[in-house]
């Protein structure tokens, strides 16, 4: 009999079974995933590592996939109002059955051994693309890389994004550490893609002690914005006049590109024409990232929860002027860099509408004002008990041609997307 017949009761769970949130290494999850025989899927495996750009490239990768014929799956972390987002077979969520039943798989397999929530989901998923009948499986990292549960798997191309600071405390203070962290999802002789166009050293000099094969933004390959289009050079493709990503953001370039070079790199084996890549592009999808919902009032919602992910949505907010007011509702964990995330988006911002976020690592809105004030931020700055409540009154403030950005946090994100209609 498995121990719980629904969806919640599972989650609820697996949040208490391991003492710690978050325990990176690979031993356990390792094991259990050998009595599962998961270690050698009958599959290509794509790894996705990075500070932002993630969740963006693995859309892109699998909208692409899909639309070129491929069986693709794709498992992604955090979701932001379903669990059954992280995990999708051919761009779909799976559903509540079929997660339970994964999550009875993992539970009957591990034994004595204590699994966190994500390692759980990543076992579970793996469980569900074992069962699928998939040509590509494209797994993002969680955090890091070198000790994520995703890289107990051997991949046929990693591809890393932007590298940028956060989560120090696991991974490190400065880019390099966060580099070779996150270098650790890359494999001797396979393909070692980044689209990052200044990563840190470390992460090059790693493929090259591996001998993996190394495209690099700017380098193996580039890319040229022409306005409403785009071309792409390669090692051996060149497309020109590409449609550009449905993602908003000029950063999603970036992203893209990355894309195209792991697309093209393993192109011997898993081919695609340039209308799957056109198509690709033009119908990824993907929630609260530069997303805009056009109206009288503007909205924005966004995840952005550091620095990186701050500049890029500072420059959207720039490239796209709106007549009245920019109205920011904010709300942030305690161990980000709340300082330099709010100085780059304070040029931008007219009204700030600061809210408590719950949980252990939550920060009070008037600790968010501090920090803010200790940064020399000083505009219209207001504090409120939730992000409903801050929402609802930045909604109720703004006028005709006024824009209403939300970010900090998928959490943040989230709640203020619940109390939308």
């Amino acid at each position: 009999m498995p121990r719980f017949n629904s969806l919640p009761d599972w989650l609820a769970w697996q949040d208490t079974l391991h003492p710690e949130k978050i325990e990176l290494g690979l031993e356990r999850v390792a094991a259990v995933a050998g009595r599962l025989q998961l270690l050698q899927p009958d599959v290509a495996v794509i790894t996705v590592a990075g500070t932002n750009g993630k969740g963006s490239s693995v859309a892109l990768l699998e909208s692409v996939l899909v639309a070129a014929g491929y069986r693709t799956g794709s498992y992604t972390s955090p979701h932001l109002q379903r669990y059954n987002e992280r995990i999708r077979i051919q761009g779909k969520n799976v559903d509540d059955a079929s997660l339970c039943t994964a999550f009875a798989c993992v539970d009957a397999a591990r034994g004595d051994e204590t699994l966190t929530y994500f390692e759980f989901g990543t076992l579970a998923a793996l469980v569900l693309f074992s069962r699928a009948s998939l040509d590509i499986a494209i797994l993002e990292v969680g955090m890091g890389g070198r000790l994520d549960a995703v890289n107990i798997l051997e991949n046929d191309a990693a591809l890393i994004t932007s590298i940028s600071i956060d989560h120090s405390a696991w991974l490190g203070a400065d880019r390099e550490s966060i580099g070779q962290e996150k270098a650790g999802i890359l494999r001797a002789g396979r393909p070692a893609i980044c689209s990052d166009p200044q990563p840190p050293l470390s992460v090059a000099n790693r493929a090259g002690e591996l001998g993996a094969h190394w495209y690099c933004l700017g380098q193996q390959f580039s890319y040229q914005s022409t306005g409403n289009s785009w071309c792409w050079q390669g090692v051996d493709q060149y497309y020109k006049d590409l449609p550009l990503p449905s993602l908003a953001g000029k950063h999603q370039l970036d992203n893209a590109a990355g894309v195209l070079m792991t697309l093209e790199a393993l192109a011997g084996d898993y081919p695609v024409t340039r209308a799957a890549i056109e198509q690709g592009l033009q119908s990824a999808t993907l929630s609260a990232r530069c997303q805009i919902q056009a109206g009288d009032i503007e909205l924005v919602f966004d995840v952005a929860h550091n620095a990186g992910s701050a500049a890029c949505l500072a420059q959207m907010l720039t490239n796209r002027p709106v007549a009245g007011a920019t109205r920011l509702v904010l709300a942030m964990l305690n161990d980000k860099a709340i300082n330099e995330f709010t100085a780059l988006l304070a040029s931008s911002v007219d009204h700030w509408y600061l809210a408590t976020l719950g949980g252990e690592r939550g920060l009070t809105a008037q600790g968010l004002r501090e920090r803010m004030y200790r940064a020399g931020i000083e505009q219209d700055i207001r504090c409120f008990q939730d992000v409903s409540g801050a929402f609802r009154q930045a909604r109720a403030e703004a006028d005709n041609g006024d824009r209403l950005v939300v970010c900090g946090s998928f959490v943040t994100v989230a709640e203020a997307l619940a109390c939308h209609v």
